[in-house]
This record gives structure tokens, C-alpha cells and sequence, in this order.
């Protein structure tokens, strides 16, 4: 069985044992977090997502890649270099159902 589930302004498709990488979620590792279910479905048959809900593990707070920002304005002698790095969580799909 697999969910169609939103976090942090975008949505993924998960099942039972999937790890997936979303946008910093507020826990400490192995705390469990339920998320917010739009679509459930198992295999070609969609169902209601009323009755579904998806539990997920927290496994660990990280941060992204390392993003450069780089800003330049010709002839005026201006150039700005910045980096970014994104607070990720990685959470584990416990349950669907």
C-alpha cells in the first residue's frame, strides 16, 4: 500500500519501510511524527484518504549541500558571495494504514 503525503510545501509517495529526506520537521531522533495524508492507493486502485494515516520515525536532523549565492554587477565593483546550507530530517516510514 503507498500514501501520497504533504510536508513542508511538497508532496511524496511513500510506502511501509521507505526512508525519505524532507524539509526540517521540530523532533529528536526516534521520535514519531504522523503526516499529513492526501492520496492512499495499492497498486492501481486509488482510495479515500480519510481513513489512512501514515506514521513516520524521525531519524536524524541534517543539513543539505552547500549552496552558493553569488552576486555580481558589472563594471560597478560589486560582488557578493554567500553560502547556504537547508536543515533537512530524515524520516522512516513506519506504517501506512
Amino acid at each position: 500500500m503507498f500514501a501520497v503525503v504533504r510536508t513542508g510545501g511538497k508532496q511524496y509517495r511513500v510506502a511501509a519501510g521507505d526512508k525519505i529526506v524532507v524539509d526540517k520537521i521540530d523532533g529528536e531522533a526516534g521520535a514519531s511524527v504522523t503526516l499529513d495524508v492526501l492520496l492512499a492507493g495499492e497498486g492501481s486502485e486509488l482510495r479515500d484518504a480519510g481513513g489512512v494515516s501514515v506514521a513516520a520515525e524521525v531519524i536524524a536532523q541534517a543539513k543539505g549541500e552547500k549552496v552558493i549565492v553569488f552576486k555580481k554587477r558589472r563594471r560597478h565593483n560589486y560582488r557578493r558571495r554567500n553560502g547556504h546550507r537547508q536543515l533537512h530530517t530524515i524520516l522512516k516510514i513506519v506504517s501506512v494504514g
